[in-house]
């Protein structure tokens, strides 16, 4: 069956409970884990004649993106841990993080990718989509969609 688990989370209640889930079935079939995070881009939107007083430099988005993957990347070990789960975890940041998620299980040899879905329908899904359904889309492997 599955040898090696992706897991993508984005620190969200959903991604919370599809950790939980994936460590069990991971326990259940004896695989591996790899716990992934996607960060957003550094995006400043300046104007001439003002700058914000608040505005983060690169280093400290770096830094924010660095604390919010360990943070999130962290429940993903423990989980793991508690159930004996071998696990690794990595993040990334991009703009585009239904490719990176793609990407993260070809680079890490994944044969499933196990992650949550957001449950946007109707037209909010038509017209913002979903992480989840682009992965779904782009993805050779194949993708477990927690509710």
């Amino acid at each position: 069956m599955y040898k090696s688990i992706l897991v993508p989370t984005d620190g969200s209640a959903v991604s919370r409970r599809t950790i939980k889930d994936a460590v069990l079935l991971a326990k259940k079939l004896g695989a591996r884990m790899t716990g992934f995070y996607v960060g957003p881009v550094y995006h400043t939107e300046l104007f001439p004649d003002f700058v914000p007083p608040d505005l983060m430099s690169p280093e400290q988005h770096e830094k924010s993106v660095k604390r919010a993957a360990e943070r999130y990347l962290g429940e993903i070990k423990k989980a793991a841990a508690a159930n004996k789960v071998t696990c690794t975890c990595y993040y990334i940041i991009s703009d585009t993080p239904a490719h990176a998620i793609v990407q993260a299980a070809s680079k890490y040899r994944c044969d499933l990718i196990f992650m949550g879905s957001h449950g946007r329908s109707g037209l909010t899904k038509l017209l913002l989509g979903s992480q989840t359904s682009k992965v779904l889309s782009e993805s050779r492997i194949p993708v477990l969609v927690h509710r």
